[in-house]
């Protein structure tokens, strides 16, 4: 039997300044992954609350007496020798000028420019759930000709805070297929939502959204069907679907929660789905959706177990109230 990974639980803090930039340090010479960007913290010790730990470490690596805020996400993540769990806090507020104590640089950066940084796999989800949606959907267009209240309905969802969609469309009619696009396509830039086309990479050009694929497809492409800016998702159920995803510089992926209901213990049962859940989180870096099916799923859930969000579908918008 493999010898068991030592565990490490991680807190760190979201510090800001008065601009709105983000405090990243810069792990020293000597640590794993040295030279990478991080936000600051460190281990929790015996007995130790993650408030407690993480006030300790800021005053210890920094020099500020922080004020611990809400918590943001908890990502697993699996290295060669050990497991780890980063819990991030947003920080309230600070007193003190933070200095990097341990010889570590410092960076402010702002939100939208955290992605230029070259972070551990850990803390790269957690600048997806600072910038990108915690809900998407995905949603196939009707079989029928009932297209204008398919649209109604995406409007609808769109309306109620929705700024991504995958937009599965009817592929054996490729003149509706195209106007239906275009008409779902132009509702969503109306509502400042990005879209995405499943499966067809000709489609989506024509419409110029981005492209949604399967885990499987993903597999045997050998270089990315989109241009570096194009944004490009997919369905990924297996570790060797995130890899995959992760090669080709994917935007985000979706995978499904499947708990096979219990009734002696369907909290049993849903703990060992979110365990494999987790077993994807720990081997990739991507901001990664949950979806559940008819199932409902709540954003905080899911970000206890490492994800981004949720990821909403349904065999059909077409008559949702």
């Amino acid at each position: 039997m493999p010898e068991a990974l030592r565990s490490i639980h991680v807190v760190a803090g979201l510090i800001t300044d008065a601009r709105g930039r983000i405090l990243l340090t810069r792990r020293t010479e000597g640590r794993d992954l040295a030279g990478r960007w991080e936000f600051p913290g460190g281990k929790r010790e015996p007995g130790e609350t993650s408030e407690q730990a993480l006030v300790r470490e800021l005053e210890e690596e920094l020099g500020i007496r922080a004020e611990v805020g809400d918590w943001i996400i908890d990502v697993p993540q699996r290295y060669p020798d050990k497991r780890l769990r980063l819990e991030v806090r947003r920080i309230r507020s600070f007193k003190g000028s933070p200095r990097g104590h341990e010889g570590q640089a410092m960076v402010w950066v702002m939100p939208d420019k955290l992605g230029r940084y070259d972070m551990p796999p850990a803390d790269k989800p957690v600048v997806g759930a600072l910038l990108q949606p915690d809900r998407i959907l995905v949603t196939l267009a009707p079989a029928d000709a009932n297209d204008a209240a398919w649209l109604t309905s995406l409007e609808r969802a769109l309306g109620d805070g929705i700024q991504r969609v995958v937009l599965s469309l009817p592929g054996t009619d490729e003149a509706r297929s195209q106007a239906l696009g275009t008409q779902a396509v132009a509702l969503c830039k109306r509502h400042g939502a990005q879209a995405l086309v499943r499966e067809d990479a000709a489609l989506a050009a024509a419409l110029g959204t981005g492209l949604y694929l399967s885990g499987a497809r993903l597999v045997e492409l050998s270089e990315r069907p989109l241009a570096a800016d194009g944004l490009l998702a997919a369905a990924c159920d297996t570790a060797e679907h995130l890899a995959a995803a992760e090669r080709l510089r994917c935007d985000f992926a979706v995978t499904e929660v499947q708990a096979q209901v219990d009734e002696t213990s369907p909290e049993r049962e849903m703990a060992l789905a979110w365990a494999d859940f987790e077993r994807l989180r720990e081997a990739s870096s991507l901001p990664l959706y949950a979806a559940a099916g008819a199932d409902a799923l709540g954003v905080d859930e899911v970000r206890r177990h490492g994800g981004q969000g949720v990821a909403l579908t349904g065999e059909s918008l077409h008559g949702a109230s």
